[in-house]
């Protein structure tokens, strides 16, 4: 049962003016479903109905009550009604309240309307802004940080692989063939004895590669094939970003404004690095790469399946049919690099 309910077809006797200038009127005041019945007493006929929701009490807390049901041009009511009966002063008051929590209320609904939208624009800033402001930093940074902050994560990885290899003559070696496949963006190559599986790009050039692809093997053109396939990598996802997104917002942020990553922000993210699943290489973009060095990608599909089998797209599209245009690395070199470890 509703308030309005409640107070159905209540009646007490009141005093009603219909105009500031008339005589009080003694009228029978009745309470119906959605208005407010004036009638002669005399003979029960209608005189006047007040919506309910339109009326307005004059002196709350005050006795006699005083009622209208509209006012004037210049704010006046235009008819008004004196009810003195307690029951009826609590009903009208009571069913006021109610009808008025009943009515629309535009400025509830904007207000749910802007937080909804203030809602959405923050979800959308959570999930978008950390990725865009990465996707920024990383590319505007200068070459010269992006080795910087490849550093730091071969310095972060020895934990994991020791630390690299590094006899003179290796180290020459090493330096020489990155030379020769610098068009491709190689800057450096480190070897390490474990945790890398074969070959890992990091920022700046600089890929790391395991003792394996040297000591196992009698053909530089293997670890060579795997060096290229990394950069190819590093083409497909910028390196740079899975670390700015394991650094976190702030430090991105930091690096943006200041040109210089905090050395704890790459704290740990080898093990991430480490697991990640490695992404497929296209066949034609790979071998446009080899041909780019003029290096055969035989050594390096056999290396991958000795069967040829899972490479044969390499092998039979080889450019140079299985015989590199050009030598990679020197005998000498080779022989130093695969010495490399031997401390």
């Amino acid at each position: 049962m509703t308030a309005v309910d409640k107070y159905q077809r209540l009646e007490c006797d009141g005093l009603w003016r219909s105009a500031a200038a008339e005589q009080l009127r003694e009228v029978v005041v009745g309470l119906r479903d959605a208005t407010l019945v004036l009638s002669d007493p005399r003979n029960d006929m209608a005189l006047t109905h007040w919506s309910l929701p339109a009326v307005e009490r004059l002196n709350p807390g005050e006795l006699p009550a005083l009622f209208t049901a509209g006012r004037l041009e210049d704010g006046q009511p235009a008819e008004t009604l004196e009810v003195s009966d307690p029951y009826m002063i609590a009903a009208l008051d009571m069913v006021r309240v109610t009808l008025v929590r009943r009515r629309p209320r535009p400025g509830r609904l904007r207000g749910v309307m802007v937080v909804s939208v203030l809602t959405a624009v923050l979800c959308f800033g959570i999930l978008w802004l950390p990725g865009a402001m990465i996707r920024h930093t990383a590319s505007v940074l200068p070459q010269s940080t992006r080795v910087l902050i490849g550093k730091m994560a071969l310095q972060d990885m020895t934990r994991l692989t020791g630390t690299p290899c590094g006899t003179p003559l290796g180290r020459r070696a090493a330096a020489a063939l990155a030379v020769n496949l610098s068009t491709l963006g190689v800057g450096e190559i480190v070897v390490v004895r474990d945790g890398v599986e074969t070959a890992l790009n990091l920022p700046g050039g600089l890929v790391v590669v395991n003792r394996n692809l040297l000591e196992q093997t009698e053909d530089p053109e293997v670890l060579a094939g795997f060096v290229v396939a990394e950069t190819l990598r590093a083409e497909m996802q910028d390196p740079v970003i899975p670390l700015l997104s394991h650094a976190g917002l702030m430090s991105t942020f930091g690096l943006l404004t200041t040109g210089v990553l905090a050395p704890d922000a790459v704290a740990l993210y080898a093990e991430s690095l480490l697991k990640a699943d490695r992404a497929a290489l296209p066949d034609d973009r790979l071998l446009e790469r080899f041909r780019r060095v003029n290096l055969s990608p035989v050594a390096y599909a056999r290396a991958l399946d000795p069967s040829g089998e899972a490479t044969l797209g390499l092998i039979e599209a080889d450019p140079f049919k299985g015989r590199s245009a050009a030598t990679i690395l020197v005998d000498n070199d080779w022989i130093s690099l695969q010495s490399i470890c031997d401390e």
